[in-house]
């Protein structure tokens, strides 16, 4: 939007062009992808990636989509968890087929943009496997 309004100012002459109205800014948004690789081995087993956002200050974390993935098998169910700091594990997304894409199955839940459940700063967002103990977490900063 600032790039755009750079250009348009650079192509039309100051007489042509609109009062510049005294709006605050957009309010920014920032947007991260965190990851991690649970288990041993080579390879993620299991491994998650959250896309999660938030109003520049903000207190509350919006996740736009969890990714699970687990190398070495062919096929599982994976669902993702959340615990909210002092709170208890609770069931982000149910159980979902995995689908297998070369030596790893992947599944996931969500889509971009600003959308999903909003949970509070630290919030604890994992992903399990079905039949597998370990899990794979990330902490929402």
């Amino acid at each position: 939007m600032i790039f755009s309004a750079a250009l348009a100012a650079a192509l039309v002459p100051a007489a042509l062009a609109p009062a510049v109205s005294a709006e605050p800014a957009a309010v920014a948004y920032v947007d991260t992808r965190a990851r991690d690789c649970a288990g041993s081995g080579s390879g993620c087993r299991p491994g998650i990636v959250v896309h999660h956002w938030h109003r520049r200050g903000a207190d509350s974390r919006g996740v736009g989509w969890v990714y699970a993935s687990r190398e070495g098998v062919r096929s599982g169910t994976a669902r993702w968890l959340v615990k909210k700091p002092g709170g208890t594990w609770k069931t982000g997304g149910g159980w979902k087929r995995a689908t297998r894409v070369g030596s790893f199955v992947e599944t996931s839940w969500g889509r971009d943009g600003h959308t999903g459940p909003k949970y509070p700063r630290n919030t604890k967002v994992c992903v399990e496997f079905r039949g597998l103990t370990t899990k794979a977490c990330i902490t929402l900063k």
